[in-house]
């Protein structure tokens, strides 16, 4: 395969690169699988210029908000972990406490404090957001949001009860340290898990600076445009 530009000639970017959201003109759009959790769509996309017509099956998805939830003091920080049944990957993981956007008109962090309640039977008094993703966007219209939990504290979901792999999960406290390094050495796969532990090592870095306010605007979530 042949390029008529070499990487190494290629423009320095600026430093305040960004993602922009700009939708393609969808010409048609049609459920083409209904499944239990969620459906897979099939658009037909004008990408204009040399583009031309394209056919994308995606799976449509209601979006996720994950936590990182620290205890701990500077240096020592630990972050809470879960171990869950993952199916389509036959793996048994460690993730970050997590859950879907499916309750209509719930702001993302009470969603946040709803599924930390359930899933680790935990609160927190500080809240900030820590990093925003999409988690698969050549497949997926999923965006998450991942979220900085600290100051946390026992709690109880309360009617909530666990059902099919959330049933037997565990969770357990590690060095955040040891999570990065677990992590880069190959040992924990999630990407919500991979993704939240460097931005909370990275954050921390920088003393924190970067965290936003946990009701900042989501604009790449459909729903909160």
């Amino acid at each position: 395969m042949t390029s008529n530009s070499s990487g190494t000639s290629a423009p320095d970017l600026p430093t305040d690169l960004a993602d922009r959201i700009e939708p393609a003109k969808l010409l048609s759009s049609q459920t083409s699988f209904a499944g239990h959790v969620w459906d897979v769509r099939t658009d037909v996309v004008d990408l204009g210029g040399d583009g031309g017509t394209v056919t994308r099956d995606y799976v449509r998805h209601p979006g996720a908000v994950g936590i990182v939830a620290l205890r701990g003091g500077p240096g020592s920080e630990q972050v809470l972990l879960i171990r869950q049944y993952r199916h389509p990957v036959r793996a048994l993981e460690w993730e970050l406490p997590a859950g879907l956007l499916d309750v209509e008109g719930e702001p993302p962090q009470e969603a946040a404090s709803r599924e930390l309640a359930e899933e680790a039977h935990l609160g927190a008094r500080q809240w900030h957001v820590l990093v925003d993703m999409f988690s698969t966007p050549g497949g997926s219209s999923e965006a998450i949001r991942v979220f900085l939990a600290r100051d946390v504290f026992d709690a109880v979901a309360e009617g909530f009860v666990r059902q099919g792999e959330e049933a037997g999960m565990s969770c357990g406290w590690l060095g955040l340290d040891a999570a990065v390094t677990a992590a880069l050495e190959g040992r924990l796969h999630n990407s919500l898990l991979i993704a939240g532990v460097l931005a909370a090592a990275a954050a921390r870095s920088r003393d924190w600076s970067t965290l936003r306010a946990a009701d900042a605007g989501w604009p790449e979530h459909p729903s909160h445009r």
